[in-house]
């Protein structure tokens, strides 16, 4: 039998290349191997301060994003139209301590940045216990794997010690423990400042669109920067943000030959933005015109993503119902 994959990916606004070498050009190429579920995961959307009237159509623009870049419709689902996620979540508050939920270091940071941008200096219940959801969301469907980077096995801790907890309680060794599915992720930092990771919240200038247009990216990239400064034999944080950002956009041949150039003292900064600005916008190109195909019957694809949310669910709703059976509760 396949082995199950679960990720998800919150609808937070434009897809950036770091989301996309990140996480989701592996969702792509695990297709082809494993079972998989993607969740666009909106109730965790809400943890955050957000704009009620955005989050709907955030969550249709990353659907149509995912679809372009590859993801298979019938991998994935909207969270909100799988309640048991939430139901699941509750059950699950009731078998993880609140010791444990405070030494998550998301909420910490988290909380830390809503208080400084936010005047009212709201920070979520749900920011504090979002994390059981996040445990509900892959032991909903008994996941074997969860896909993250190699510094990134924190993230199963809480799942695992639910599962645990929720295995001694009831007696019964129900939920298997889910590993992490390590994959070589590249790590993509901002251009304009390649000490932070590339991210939406850091503004405009920190982040590449993956369906920007060319002149956007173009500029981008001209304007990326290479030595701070200093003297040291290793590559400049830039520099290698760059060679990063080419080798992953497909271009070995370019990078070769740019690193043989850097290595023998003789690269030219310009002819290593030219050279990624090249690769860059082909992804870009091809992106864009495959979301404009998918975008122009967008109620055929949101059809079709309902139908694959519901088809899921029912993985979910079996879960849950044994789930109940085995803690005591009612099922109908």
């Amino acid at each position: 039998m396949s082995k199950t994959v679960l990720s998800c990916i919150q609808p937070t606004g434009h897809m950036h290349y770091g989301n996309y070498f990140g996480a989701v050009k592996n969702w792509v190429d695990l297709q082809e191997q494993y079972k998989c579920y993607y969740g666009v995961v909106d109730y965790h959307a809400m943890t955050m301060p957000y704009d009620v009237k955005k989050l709907r159509n955030n969550v249709w623009e990353l659907i149509y994003n995912l679809l372009a870049v590859g993801v298979k419709p019938e991998n994935l689902f909207i969270q909100s139209l799988v309640p048991e996620h939430a139901e699941l979540g509750w059950i699950f508050n009731c078998f993880c301590s609140v010791g444990h939920l405070s030494r998550m270091t998301q909420f910490k940071d988290k909380g830390k940045d809503s208080e400084e941008k936010s005047k009212d200096s709201f920070v979520s219940a749900g920011l504090f216990d979002y994390p059981v959801l996040q445990a509900a969301d892959i032991l909903i469907y008994k996941a074997d794997y969860v896909p993250v980077g190699k510094d990134q096995d924190q993230h199963l801790e809480l799942s695992r010690a639910i599962a645990q907890r929720f295995n001694h309680v009831v007696g019964k060794e129900y939920f298997t423990m889910p590993d992490t599915l390590h994959s070589e992720t590249p790590k993509i930092f901002s251009t304009a400042d390649p000490s932070k990771k590339m991210s939406k919240s850091a503004g405009e200038k920190h982040f590449i669109n993956v369906f920007a247009d060319e002149a956007r990216i173009r500029k981008q990239i001209k304007s990326a920067v290479t030595d701070q400064g200093g003297e040291s034999d290793e590559m400049s944080a830039g520099v290698l943000n760059l060679f990063t950002l080419l080798k992953t956009a497909g271009r070995i041949d370019d990078h070769t030959s740019l690193m043989n150039d850097y290595n023998a003292g003789t690269l030219r900064y310009s002819n290593l933005k030219d050279a990624t600005a090249e690769g860059l916008v082909a992804m870009s190109a091809a992106f864009t015109e495959k979301r404009k195909e998918i975008t122009e019957d967008k109620r055929a694809i949101k059809y079709q993503i309902k139908q694959s949310s519901a088809e899921i669910r029912k993985i979910a709703q079996e879960t849950l119902k044994e789930v109940k059976e085995l803690v005591g509760l009612m099922n109908v």
